[in-house]
Parts: C-alpha cells; sequence; structure tokens
C-alpha cells in the first residue's frame, strides 16, 4: 500500500472512531423540516402538488427589480434546449398576435448590454427567474410589507421601529 493513501485511511478511521462515540445516528430525520417523516436515507414519495392558479391578473411586485410572476398554468409547456413555449406569446413577434406582455427587452440583450435579434441564451429559460403561483396554504406567516406601504405608514405617522 502507497504511504500517500495512509493520511486518508487516518481520517476515515478518526471519523468513524468520533461517530461511534457520540452515538449519532445513521438514519437522522430529513433536515429540511418541512416535510413530515422520513429520514436522510429514505425516499418518500414527493407531495402532490398544489393547483397552480390561472387568473391571468397581474400581480403587483414587491421590489423593482422583482420578475414578475407567472400568472397562468404552465403546466405542460416545453422550456429547455430544444424549444420555449412561452416565446409563442411572449416575443416580439407573438406578443403582438396574443396580446400577451413583451418580455423585457433586457431579455434580447447580451453581458456586454449590447442588443441581440434572438432572446439572449442567458434568458431564455423563462423559469429560472419567473414562476407559476400555488392556490396553498402558506408554510408560515408573513408579515412582509412593501416600500410604498411603509412609506404610508410613516406619513400617517403609524410606521412601527
Amino acid at each position: 500500500m502507497s504511504l500517500r493513501f495512509l493520511p486518508l485511511l487516518l481520517l476515515a478511521a478518526f471519523g468513524l472512531a468520533i461517530a461511534g462515540e457520540l452515538d449519532y445516528p445513521l438514519d437522522a430525520p430529513a433536515p429540511d423540516g418541512r416535510r413530515p417523516g422520513g429520514t436522510l436515507s429514505q425516499t418518500l414519495p414527493a407531495p402532490v402538488l398544489g393547483n397552480e392558479e390561472n387568473k391571468d391578473l397581474r400581480r403587483e411586485r414587491n421590489y423593482p427589480e422583482q420578475p414578475p410572476t407567472i400568472p397562468h398554468s404552465i403546466r405542460g409547456y416545453q422550456v429547455d434546449a430544444n424549444g420555449n413555449k412561452c416565446l409563442t406569446c411572449h416575443s416580439r413577434a407573438g406578443s403582438a398576435r396574443s396580446q400577451a406582455p413583451m418580455i423585457s427587452i433586457t431579455h434580447y440583450m447580451d453581458r456586454d448590454g449590447q442588443p441581440l435579434a434572438a432572446v439572449s441564451p442567458r434568458r431564455y429559460f423563462c423559469t429560472q427567474c419567473h414562476v407559476p403561483q400555488q392556490e396553498v396554504k402558506p408554510l408560515i406567516g408573513n408579515s412582509f410589507r412593501n416600500i410604498d406601504h411603509l412609506l404610508e405608514d410613516e406619513a400617517a405617522g403609524t410606521a412601527k421601529p
């Protein structure tokens, strides 16, 4: 056996000794705390998908650069290297026919800000930033207030410190 593997062997033996000494559970609970039951070594079925909203209403954005959410169902849409169903309605040509909002001009620019004839490859996979909404009960409470509401409270003198 070569001496270069000796440190790795010693480290592995040390790790096993520590794990045994601490009575470390080899079947620890899942780390995220959101899925009921299950351990690290178990594979459970995925939870049932919620009902996708399909209201076609634009939602208010919470901060200036927030990507808009998708106000309709995209179940079954192909968005991969071979095709992008979103561009059927939201591209320059498609938005005129469908009356859907055209994607931002920034999606037609390269990383140096130079205009392109087609959608930039960096902006081609829409669901990296834009997400459909689900009609589900939130996992935790949320008291988020956007800047407009905070400024209104401050002007009315009801702002909380």
